[in-house]
């Protein structure tokens, strides 16, 4: 496709959008009909008949209504709040009308529907603008990594605009690229032109296509150049009356900046003083603040003091951004903070009643949280990491690199820890290692199948994120663009060029044709339409030197030039390989990234997710993505997805019953993984306090020592005998039918043999979601409520193993879990339940009332599902549910938070490989089974914690730095 046919394609598509959306039958919009609409149009203009991809544009309009978004869910704190926003409010909406239109072209209706739906849901949380009086209303918006969280508060501004806010101030990230970035994006959805210092040529943009009247046209005090925050200038020089339309501040979370904010609101803004202390107050002006990834520097890490009765020190110093955050909302009596985050965890640990005499109340989200849903087409870590059974349903674009270091991880060309004056060698080379080869020529293969696929015009990204160091950054750029500097010349002159693409042929076909194959097989609603289906090898090999010549390298190191580039390069579509560190890791997007190179070795739950910038959407080249990533990275995006969605059912129950966001920052405050991943930004001790209550936790890194597997087997074997006669091959009723496990089951198991099992059982260091040492001492301190007194236990058997002897004659099958990263002392596996084993201890009344609560929070999500396709509700309880009807019971069904649930597994370590001789040495074939255990506690509010001790060298060894 030409860039013309692009052109043509992008103007006729809403066109055709907006006759569709006539249809009142929607049920009639079928791939005839779109075909038969688009030839209407085409018929008024021959140009656009003759110049147009056909198919590539009924491509585009299948896709736009085929998708479908799940609901938003809230939590919400309505004290002092007076509900508003009625449908009369909204009729002579123009900023929000203008904005709808314009993204109209873009997004389906059911997308648009969506957007409408949730900025409404947001604005009416907030407070009337035109309300008198004080008012101050704080709420965070979680949505997912890179799912569109930027369009959201657009729209917002753009309602609050309308309502009556007058001064808007979006916080956007740390450096100078986002920013500017982030005014970009506004520039097009609000303001409607491009702000640039001087405004002598004013070049209308965005909405402005829909509604270009200048009466209505916002204000604003930064613009989108690199130096365009707000400074000493414009502050010397601004002035804002009552009168005037909406102002906008897109600025950067810079003490600087922030102060100088500050200081020019509270000295010529001001319009009264305060009561009782005197300050300078804005009255006349109301503020939306929008807190853009309000995880990241927003929140107070410094040390605070509470009194014996939790209350915070009115005197304590907050840290200098979250300070004068507070500041400047505090200098207006009417004025509402939204934070939007996709990694929400530190800001829910605020404490809820935090404030300072100078500062006022911190930044908890008291009012409200909202969770967004994400479109059908996202990507996120569930889709690319799998959810659910033992292995899951992960896509198949994760490549795993281990040739980026020596064997012990201190040398090579980018070991873990290197310093600024770290030389990248491979084999004491000055070139890139194999596996980046690799990825760079997957990226050229994705570029030059895109052009086949009419999307020569699009952007295509790379990212190549080793290392936080700019200077080793600079060194990675120069030996990636030597590499790629000396294909072009190959490819360009036909010339010594034959080595190159007899290694990109045998990428395709091993590597690009098989992966192609298993996304279509396994995920039909994700895979290529049929016109996207991968082309011959022959018309690729064709494309491959005019798309290895538009392939730009750059690095990326927070000024704003490299932002601008993919509005600069629109028409023509950016190719370029980003190379970068903390720069790349939040909010900055990669347009049509479809390869990243990634090292980063931190596991902080929320760091380690922003950097996850392949999250997001891939229509018609998801089968062209690649990760290249270490297996131990797969394995903690695995743990903290899975502690992630763990917390997202928790909020859907309860949402369902009513609570406060309180009650969910409690909650979050008490799960044991994200805690420990996350507690860095919270206050400097290490000493953490955790509670397993509500929590499933597994052992899914597991020691390869015989003498250690032999140690964990005799414990087994000692429980076995203790407990006494159990029930065999245990048997339940779900919905009148008949489930049956393989095995042996045990009731009323006194506290003390559980505690003697977790007392002999060895942990692997490793393992982040169980230490059997922690977890008996819990135990303990639950038996002083008198909760958890009393177990059941379960061996699970019916596995394809060999036999295995458990003590008192008793057998059972081995089981089968494949590793999922090679380590030379550590056997890590993806899920070691079945999901249907946590609801083993469940009556069928007690497991139907599980499964009514899963189903009364339950709303479709595709960001949280493993498929694409419209879900139906659940057919069995979430764990969720089952731990939450186990400690509390429901209606018709008692309580019991003094039962626990021991799950034991034994592993057959012959069966720890995919394919018969793969690795056939991990295990030799003396290896004892491998016992694994999970451990599924009941909810409870019995408060209890246990402390769990870190000293900074050791937490900085486990988890990296925090930001």
């Amino acid at each position: 496709m030409t860039t013309d046919s692009g052109e043509i394609e992008r103007t006729v598509v809403p066109i055709v959008m907006s006759l569709l959306r006539d249809e009142k039958d929607k049920t009639k919009i079928t791939p005839t009909l779109i075909a038969q609409k688009l030839d209407d149009v085409l018929r008024i203009n021959q140009k656009w008949a003759k110049g147009i991809d056909r198919q590539s544009a009924i491509d585009e309009l299948i896709r736009r209504n085929s998708e479908w978004v799940g609901r938003i869910s809230k939590l919400k704190n309505d004290e002092g709040h007076k509900d508003w926003l009625k449908a009369d409010r909204k009729k002579s909406w123009r900023y929000w009308t203008r904005y709808s239109e314009w993204m109209g072209d873009g997004l389906s209706d059911t997308a648009l529907e969506s957007l409408d739906t949730a900025t409404d849901a947001i604005l009416g949380l907030l407070e009337d603008p035109l309300r008198e009086g004080s008012w101050d209303r704080r709420g965070l918006v979680v949505g997912h990594v890179q799912s569109g969280k930027t369009g959201n508060y657009t729209g917002l501004i753009c309602k609050a605009a309308d309502a009556g806010y007058k001064i808007i101030i979006v916080l956007a990230g740390l450096h100078n690229n986002l920013r500017s970035q982030t005014q970009m994006r506004l520039d097009e959805g609000f303001l409607g032109f491009e702000s640039m210092p001087n405004l002598t040529d004013v070049r209308l943009i965005g909405v402005s296509e829909k509604d270009n009247d200048q009466s209505i046209r916002p204000n604003f005090a930064t613009n989108r150049s690199e130096k365009g925050d707000f400074s000493t200038a414009v502050a010397r020089n601004l002035g804002i009356t009552p009168e005037q339309r909406p102002w906008l501040f897109v600025v950067k979370k810079n003490k600087t900046v922030l102060d100088r904010l500050h200081r020019w609101l509270r000295d010529h803004v001001k319009d009264g003083q305060d009561a009782e202390t005197g300050r300078p107050i804005i009255t006349k002006l109301p503020l939306l603040l929008i807190d853009d990834e309000a995880d990241h520097a927003s929140v107070d890490t410094g040390e605070e003091v509470t009194d014996a009765e939790g209350r915070p020190d009115e005197e304590h110093q907050p840290t200098a951004i979250n300070g004068l955050i507070r500041r400047i909302l505090h200098t207006f009596s009417r004025s509402a903070y939204v934070g939007y985050t996709a990694t929400p965890f530190a800001n829910i640990f605020i404490h809820e009643r935090g404030a300072t005499r100078i500062e006022g109340p911190d930044l908890f989200p008291s009012a409200f949280i909202i969770s967004l849903s994400a479109p059908s087409e996202y990507v996120g870590p569930s889709r690319m990491f799998g959810t659910g059974a033992e292995d899951g349903h992960a896509l198949p674009l994760i490549r795993s690199i281990t040739d980026y270091t020596t064997t012990n991880g201190s040398g090579g060309w980018m070991p873990s820890k290197h310093k600024s004056t770290h030389q990248p060698l491979f084999d004491g080379r000055d070139e890139i290692p194999t596996s980046l080869v690799e990825a760079i020529d997957a990226f050229i293969l994705a570029c030059a199948v895109r052009r086949l696929r009419g999307h020569a015009h699009h952007h295509v990204s790379m990212l190549v994120h080793v290392t936080r160091l700019t200077a080793v950054q600079k060194l990675v750029h120069h030996q990636v663009e030597t590499h790629i500097g000396q294909i072009k010349q190959r490819m360009k002159r036909g010339i010594g060029h034959e080595p190159i693409l007899g290694r990109l042929k045998e990428l395709w076909e091993r590597d690009f044709v098989p992966s192609s194959a298993r996304i279509r097989a396994g995920n039909p609603a994700q895979a290529p339409h049929a016109q996207y289906a991968l082309p011959q090898w022959r018309d690729v090999a064709a494309e491959l030197a005019d798309a290895v010549l538009d392939i730009k390298v750059k690095t990326i190191n927070g000024g704003a030039k490299d932002a601008l580039d993919y509005a600069e390069k629109k028409g023509t579509g950016l190719k370029v390989i980003a190379i970068g560190g903390d720069k790349l890791s939040r909010g900055l997007t990669l347009e049509g990234l479809c390869v990243s190179y990634f090292l980063r070795a931190s596991k902080m739950y929320d760091t380690l997710m922003q950097m996850g910038r392949w999250f997001g959407y891939r229509p018609h080249y998801l089968d062209l993505c690649r990760l290249y990533t270490t297996e131990e990275l797969t394995e903690w995006f695995g743990h903290i997805s899975e502690a992630a969605e763990e917390l997202r059912e928790e909020f859907d129950l309860m949402e369902a019953a009513g609570a406060t966001p309180r009650a969910y920052g409690l909650k979050v405050q008490s799960h044991s993984v994200l805690t420990v991943t996350s507690r860095l930004k919270m206050r400097t001790a290490k000493n953490l306090m955790l509670s397993f209550s509500g929590q499933l936790l597994e052992t899914v890194a597991l020691y390869r020592n015989p003498a250690v597997l032999s140690q964990n087997l005799d414990a087994l074997r000692r429980l076995v005998s203790a407990m006494g006669t159990p029930q065999a091959n245990p048997t339940r009723f779900r919905n009148s039918t008949k489930q049956q496990w393989e095995g042996y089951l045990w009731e009323r198991v006194p506290a003390a043999d559980i505690l003697d099992f977790l007392n002999a059982y060895k942990t692997h260091k490793a393992a982040m979601k169980l230490n059997a040492t922690v977890v008996a001492e819990f135990i303990r301190s639950m038996l002083t409520v008198r909760e958890l007194t009393e177990w059941t236990v379960v061996v699970i058997g019916g596995g394809q193993g060999r036999e295995l002897d458990i003590g008192n004659g008793r057998t059972v099958t081995m089981l089968k879990r494949s590793r999922k990263s090679y380590d030379e002392e550590r056997y890590s596996i993806g899920r070691l339940l079945s999901p249907r084993d946590e609801a083993i201890d469940l009556d069928e009344e007690a497991w139907n009332a599980a499964l009514a609560k899963t189903r009364s929070a339950w709303h479709a999500d595709p960001a949280r599902q493993d498929d694409v396709g419209v879900p139906s509700p659940p057919d069995a309880p979430n764990g969720t549910a089952i731990r939450w009807i186990r400690g509390f019971g429901a209606e018709g069904v008692p309580p019991h938070p003094e039962r626990g649930l021991l799950l034991l597994y034994a592993l057959d370590p012959l069966m720890a490989v995919e394919d018969e001789g793969q690795d056939s040495q991990f295990f030799p074939p003396d290896t004892p089974s491998i016992i694994a255990f999970g451990v599924s506690f009941a909810g409870s509010n019995a408060g209890r914690k246990v402390e769990y001790k870190v000293n900074n060298v050791l937490w900085e060894q486990e988890y990296g730095q925090s930001e």
